[in-house]
């Protein structure tokens, strides 16, 4: 597997569209390609920024999550929250490269993959090609530093289910599902990187085991590639935690 860092111009919001920066900066790609970028760009495209001298984050991350946690719950002074089916600090917002500016997650991130590979497969005259929308994160015992995560996905199936297979000694497989979407999040996040690099597009290539499909995700696909907090293996410690309700569109019967 090749996976390629583009450098951009430097993006502000609400300054070019998604598909023209897309243009601009891809100048070529080849069949069985898929394309990640990072939720900041596709934010910024959004002009979904906020100044941060006219609200507290505090506010805006309780505006913006599913549910949250209190500030004093962590001693760093971070809000978990849980936000379009994802944990994640302070509901996606992030001030870094921001300009001044709080940057949200982008809106509807599934419908910006769909769009987004239509007019990749008509710009580069191409049939298969897949997109990952991505951000990064830490999670719990996790090793130092950040990781790449998918928020969105089209073009190609995110999880492989081993369902019915064996392993190399003929026992069935207990864990029968492997992140495909997710490890290539995880592959496109390093190579774009975390800082200053200006590289927030990146171009996977020679992956023979992503099996591509030319139509969007089905709902039933998405569903798929969730997993409840109720069915979730580290369920017993999100149920303890005391979440609060915030003012996202997301709910979950087994949270306050």
């Amino acid at each position: 597997m090749i996976v390629t860092a583009i450098k951009t111009q430097l993006v502000h919001g609400n300054e070019s569209t998604l598909h023209e920066l897309m243009a601009k900066s891809v100048t070529s790609l080849d069949e069985k390609s898929i394309i990640a970028v990072s939720s900041k760009i596709v934010a910024l495209c959004q002009n979904r920024i906020i100044d941060r001298s006219t609200i507290a984050k505090s506010d805006l991350v309780e505006r913006e999550a599913d549910f949250y946690l209190p500030r004093d719950f962590s001693r760093y002074g971070f809000q978990f929250t849980i936000t379009n089916n994802t944990f994640i600090s302070s509901a996606g917002i992030d001030e870094s490269n921001g300009d001044g500016y709080f940057v949200l997650w982008p809106k509807d991130p599934q419908r910006v993959a769909n769009e987004l590979r239509a007019f990749l497969q008509n710009h580069f005259g191409l049939n298969e090609v897949g997109v990952i929308i991505t951000d990064s994160t830490s999670m719990p015992l996790m090793r130092l530093g950040a990781v790449g995560i998918m928020l969105a996905h089209s073009g190609f199936v995110a999880v492989n289910h081993l369902a019915r297979e064996k392993d190399l000694f003929g026992r069935s497989f207990v864990v029968e599902k492997a992140a495909i979407g997710s490890g290539l999040a995880v592959a496109a996040n390093v190579v774009m990187g975390e800082g200053a690099e200006q590289t927030p597009i990146a171009i996977i290539s020679d992956a023979p085991f992503v099996k591509f499909q030319l139509q969007d995700p089905t709902e039933i696909e998405l569903k798929s590639v969730y997993i409840s907090s109720e069915d979730d293996l580290y369920e017993p410690f999100i149920q303890a935690a005391p979440w609060r309700r915030g003012k996202g569109q997301m709910r979950d019967p087994k949270l306050p």
